[in-house]
């Protein structure tokens, strides 16, 4: 396929993607004190007890103009599915360019990975309260794109660098992580300029990076020990195929077998898009880990 071509059929997947109105939740908690310290929940549309529930963080390259909304026809397909859904919001980077014409930042260190650990943290008895009907012992993160890797990092907590303030004692208690064209790892990632920098704008300058990737790249916390599936799109030209390839690699290098499903003609947005056929092999996979 030329370069035109893709960059066409990508412009048609991200306008599909994005043409779904966004889906009230039944229910919102908050999980601490800032308006974005919040999960909506979905419950499963076929009523069943015991869903087993399906975490979801979205993308947007950790910036701040990208938030939970454009996820919730997601949350309501999987909810259409049977599982119970939470949709995390998190703080992302600045509305405030780094610099005139630059865009904004991406994400917000170390606030972004604070916001994730503690919905984590907060998420058994906020489903308690919110969603009785779900089981929370068999719990499976996904996320897209950035979200991908929070969804990866959230799963690593137990593997953390000792002292990091995020670490767990013990693993956390998931079926699995099904990571959707996930950034994961960071190397591969910055080589290949993903999402124009968003990565180094996440990390901070070049002493802050080395010293914060070690806490913050997946591909440096492995292995994890928990089932980890990662879907992606042959031609996605946003976080390309190398990164999720990257990944594999380094579980693989460090023991650890990591799912990896490619999808062919298939780019960065049908991911999410409850229109395509590609959401519903996403379906497929989380479903395998989580019943």
């Amino acid at each position: 396929m030329s370069d035109s071509a893709a960059r066409d059929r990508d412009a048609v997947e991200t306008e599909s993607a994005f043409s779904h109105p966004a889906v009230a939740p039944d229910a919102t908690a908050a999980y601490g004190t800032h308006p974005d310290q919040v999960i909506d929940f979905y419950a499963p549309r076929d009523g069943r007890a015991g869903a087993p529930v399906v975490v979801v963080l979205h993308g947007g390259a950790w910036r701040a103009p990208y938030d939970r909304q454009h996820v919730s026809p997601l949350a309501d397909f999987l909810a259409r599915r049977g599982f119970a859904v939470a949709n995390v919001e998190y703080r992302r980077g600045s509305e405030i360019p780094q610099q005139r014409g630059s865009g904004p930042v991406a994400g917000r260190w170390p606030e972004t990975f604070d916001d994730v650990a503690a919905a984590m943290d907060a998420l058994p008895a906020l489903l308690a309260r919110e969603l009785p009907e779900a089981d929370a012992r068999r719990i499976v993160v996904t996320g897209h794109s950035a979200g991908g890797h929070l969804a990866l990092w959230a799963a690593a907590r137990h593997v953390l660098p000792e002292g990091s303030p995020w670490r767990l004692s013990a693993a956390p208690p998931l079926r699995g992580v099904v990571a959707l064209a996930p950034i994961a790892d960071f190397t591969t990632a910055v080589e290949l300029d993903v999402c124009s920098g968003a990565v180094g704008q996440l990390l901070g300058r070049e002493e802050d990076f080395a010293a914060r990737s070690p806490y913050a790249d997946p591909a440096a916390l492995l292995p994890t020990g928990i089932a980890t599936a990662l879907v992606q799109g042959r031609t996605d030209l946003t976080v390309p195929q190398a990164v999720a390839e990257a990944f594999v690699d380094a579980a693989a290098k460090a023991g650890e077998t990591v799912g990896l499903t490619l999808l062919e003609e298939v780019g960065h947005f049908p991911l999410i898009d409850p229109a395509a056929d590609a959401c519903a092999v996403v379906a497929e996979e989380i479903a395998q880990l989580a019943w």
